[in-house]
């Protein structure tokens, strides 16, 4: 069964930047398109951004464009989500999500979970 796995959550400063990551042992992400979601603290789950199998990206919150970069790492197979310029506002549970494509209505696997605070 797919299972992923986060990692790189933590506190930062406003301006700041902080590195997810995003894997599933046993399994090739390059079979999945791969999701970024977040969840901010009384709010519903949102999408960020996605790359497909085609390493295309799209993005689903324009607040984070310039400042959020998703990325796969194919020989490492690993998916990462590459945050600067860090705002209070980005405080939320950041998951990632393995779907067929990119914003499928219900992608195959969640991660558990990752948590970004920006506080001063």
């Amino acid at each position: 069964q797919l299972q992923l796995v986060e990692s790189g959550g933590g506190l930062v400063q406003p301006g700041g930047s902080l590195r997810l990551s995003c894997t599933a042992p046993g399994f090739n992400l390059d079979s999945y398109a791969m999701s970024w979601f977040r969840q901010a603290p009384g709010k519903k789950l949102t999408g960020i951004t996605c790359i497909n199998m085609r390493d295309e990206i799209t993005f689903h919150d324009d607040s984070v464009k310039g400042r959020f970069t998703i990325t796969r790492d194919s020989a490492k197979n690993m998916v990462y989500l590459q945050m600067n310029s860090l705002k209070p506002e980005d405080t939320a549970v950041y998951y990632c999500a393995a779907e067929s494509s990119c914003w499928a209505d219900q992608p195959d696997a969640w991660g558990q979970g990752a948590d970004v605070t920006v506080s001063s």
